[in-house]
């Protein structure tokens, strides 16, 4: 079964473009206008090893809470279309992520409902063009979005570049355990219910 899909979204303050496909090799082809952004995507693809096309663009005139939020919405939505009624995937997934002082720690349960449980702080208010109170942001939204209990903490860091890649390379490693076919479950849903609300 294909896990590739194609979302678009457009409101009067961007336009995000995404293509996804779950079971890619990690390649990643992003333009936010943001570019620590498009680092952390870059690095969040290449860690999944998710194969992500992104485009996006934005009122980065005003600033770049509205194009980091978009795709973060966006990209969720994606990553929800392709796992489709989620049936034969692992589901939880968790990940410890050194970088260089930082440490950070994910868990994700693709479980059908969206809760994000970030906790983290900054030193500084921006990392390149993009503030720091937006990685957060872009969590709660991402989980929101794709329907994913998502639970992130930083555990040690100086330097906020680093905090923030620990925390997105984290992610990454969660959502790929997470997301793999497990052959045990032979493509059940992996819920005692039945069924994951999507």
């Amino acid at each position: 079964m294909s896990r590739m899909v194609k979302v678009c979204r457009e409101t009067a303050e961007t336009r995000v473009e995404v293509q996804l496909n779950l079971d890619g090799r990690g390649h990643a082809d992003v333009s936010t206008g943001v570019g620590f952004l498009d680092h952390m995507l870059n690095a969040l693809a290449r860690h999944a090893r998710f194969d992500l096309e992104l485009e996006a663009t934005g009122d980065l005139q005003v600033d770049e809470h509205h194009t980091v939020e978009d795709v973060a919405i966006t990209l969720g939505r994606a990553l929800s279309n392709a796992l489709g009624d989620r049936s034969g995937i692992a589901r939880m997934g968790h990940a410890i992520v050194p970088m260089d002082e930082a440490l950070a720690l994910v868990a994700v349960d693709i479980g059908g409902r969206g809760y994000c449980a970030f906790e983290a702080t900054f030193n500084t208010d921006r990392v390149g063009t993009m503030a720091t109170s937006l990685v957060g942001h872009f969590f709660q939204s991402l989980a929101a979005e794709s329907r994913i209990n998502l639970h992130a903490q930083l555990l040690a860091g100086a330097d906020d570049h680093h905090r923030a890649e620990a925390l997105f390379k984290a992610l990454a490693r969660a959502l790929h355990q997470a997301t793999r076919p497990d052959s045990t479950l032979a493509g059940e849903i992996p819920s005692t219910k039945r069924l994951i609300e999507t």
